[in-house]
């Protein structure tokens, strides 16, 4: 484990869609400081479970504990203001604001003044300074004043990131952050991604299909399979049993 105080624990959880069971009890400890990749095939439960943790979905049976404290009926906004954030497959950004405008968004909105957007948003020192920071930090300043539309996929995934990172998560949660992306891009992305989480002391649980991001990547990984958790271990744990390389992949990352 990356640390010794639990961040979250999932006790029993499931959801069932009818009588499909996307999610069949699952229990998980997650620490801090942990840099988790959940893998399994199509329809294992991997994006259920994660819109579960984020509110985004209600569990049929189970409870979800967040540093001691019941989460499991907190709507996904108050997920986010105790510091549980996510991103989603598809790219979902404000392409009529500039870059920088974008990033301004969610510190406007932490801070509680998003209301305050359009008339003094410029006026606002501390969130201009943050969201100069904020895209320092994550290779963007150069390009401040373009437009989401201008931007290449790889830009924009590290953007729509970094608005998650602009909210102070304490978890954060990716859903393939590199899909879409080059090979040589999707390596620069990830080896972004963790130094930047791993310097401000982010939990991280990342859904990917790309096995060698996975194993390059992930400190723990986490396989699902018809809704259940049928392996949590290191990655080296996880590399070498024949049973998840035949339901992965054939075994071509052997």
């Amino acid at each position: 484990m990356a640390g010794e105080k639990e961040i979250l624990s999932i006790r029993d959880l499931s959801k069932h869609f009818g009588g499909v069971r996307a999610v069949d009890r699952v229990s998980l400890k997650i620490f801090e400081g942990d840099r988790i990749s959940i893998i399994g095939p199509n329809g294992a439960g991997k994006t259920t479970l994660i819109n579960l943790i984020s509110g985004y979905l209600r569990p049929t049976r189970g409870s979800i504990i967040y540093y001691g404290r019941d989460i499991t009926a907190l709507n996904p906004i108050d997920r986010i203001n105790v510091g549980i954030v996510r991103s989603f497959q598809l790219v979902n950004l404000f392409n009529n604001l500039t870059v920088f405008e974008n990033i301004l968004i969610p510190i406007l909105s932490r801070r509680r003044a998003i209301s305050r957007f359009i008339s003094i948003a410029y006026k606002d020192r501390e969130a201009m300074d943050e969201a100069e920071e904020t895209l320092r930090i994550f290779g963007l300043s150069d390009k401040a004043d373009r437009y989401p539309t201008d931007l290449s996929q790889g830009d924009r995934k590290l953007l729509d990131i970094a608005l998650t990172f602009a909210l102070k998560p304490r978890l954060i949660m990716l859903d393939e952050p590199t899909s879409g992306v080059s090979t040589r891009d999707k390596h620069l992305i990830m080896e972004k991604i963790v130094e930047i989480l791993q310097r401000a002391g982010i939990t991280s649980m990342i859904i990917e299909h790309d096995m060698d991001i996975v194993f390059k990547y992930s400190q723990r990984i986490i396989v699902m399979h018809q809704g259940r958790v049928i392996a949590d271990g290191k990655p080296d744990e996880i590399r070498f049993r024949d049973d998840i390389k035949s339901l992965l992949i054939g075994g071509i990352y052997a």
